[in-house]
């Protein structure tokens, strides 16, 4: 169980099969295929945008176009790729013409991000932009004031950021935006270290060091 709700698959895969045929909701009517996730479902950190757009749509996978690339820089910037996080959307299908999703859509398509969470246990979700953020807590907040702060829900801690969409239209990597979520990613890498557990001292055998006697010699007389 994950927000509430039961999840009805046994894995992420039966998960993942039912997605891609999913006919549940009218996007499935102007969709080309169902946009699941990237990167290592076996990784820590999870990052949730809002749903695919026209490239992602195309290749199947999320964040491929240019806030994807910008998205690929941040983690960069902390040591990171995607094969250090999985990525996903609180939608699986694209929107006509990238419109908001509506509310019976986030409804019927929710339950395969809980799906997603519940299988993966990721132990820091970020949530890039509005839309995910307010999903994911449950609240109508705006960004501007929680982004950069942690809360808890879904078993994890919830990072919100700004979508990297809103750095590209305010001026790319030398814009205000970006620099507040550069910073939150500073963040991110932080509370994931704190997840490491410290190395346990190995305690190394010191050698017993066995002082040997004069050898006894036979006396020639």
């Amino acid at each position: 169980m994950v927000g509430g709700l039961v999840v009805v698959w046994k894995t992420l895969d039966e998960a993942r099969i039912e997605a891609s045929g999913c006919t549940r909701c009218r996007l499935a009517e102007g969709r080309t295929q169902v946009v699941w996730l990237d990167g290592n479902p076996e990784s820590d950190l999870m990052f949730v945008g809002e749903a695919p757009g026209f490239n992602e749509d195309k290749l199947g996978k999320p964040f491929v176009g240019a806030a994807g690339k910008l998205l690929d820089q941040l983690l960069e910037s902390i040591g990171l790729d995607r094969s250090g996080c999985v990525i996903c959307n609180v939608i699986k299908c694209r929107p006509p013409a990238n419109r908001n999703p509506e509310a019976d859509e986030i409804a019927t398509c929710s339950p395969y991000l809980r799906a997603q969470i519940e299988f993966i246990k990721p132990k820091v979700i970020v949530t890039l932009g509005n839309f995910a953020t307010r999903f994911m807590l449950d609240r109508q907040l705006s960004i501007t004031r929680v982004r950069g702060q942690i809360f808890k829900a879904f078993g994890a801690k919830i990072i919100p950021t700004l979508h990297p969409a809103a750095a590209l239209h305010s001026g790319g990597v030398g814009s205000p935006q970006f620099a507040l979520i550069r910073s939150d990613f500073d963040l991110i890498k932080a509370e994931l270290a704190k997840d490491i557990p410290a190395p346990i001292p190995v305690r190394v055998p010191v050698p017993e060091v066995i002082t040997e006697s004069p050898l006894q010699q036979d006396p020639l007389f």
